[in-house]
């Protein structure tokens, strides 16, 4: 997987920046394309760095949940076949 060269929170306070001057100057001075920036803009546009970080934590909730769910379904089809199983 591709590294990530900014965290959320710094896209957030980019585009902070390219709110108060121009997005030219933003991605120059940060030295990005400014199709990066739009696309940041579109994915991240109204929030701030704490809405970023609770995101980010809901998301890792979720995968844990989803991981914890998936060993539960593994653990009922093995009780399935071992009391579908006549001794």
């Amino acid at each position: 997987m591709k590294k990530k060269r900014f965290s959320e929170e710094q896209i957030v306070r980019i585009l902070r920046e390219a709110e108060s001057t121009t997005i030219e100057t933003a991605a120059r001075q940060h030295g990005i394309s400014e199709q990066s920036i739009y696309r940041w803009k579109r994915q991240f546009g109204q929030m701030e760095v704490a809405d970023v970080r609770a995101l980010r934590q809901l998301r890792q909730e979720n995968a844990r949940l989803k991981k914890v769910l998936a060993e539960r379904d593994v653990e009922v089809e093995v009780m399935k076949e071992l009391h579908a199983k006549k001794w």
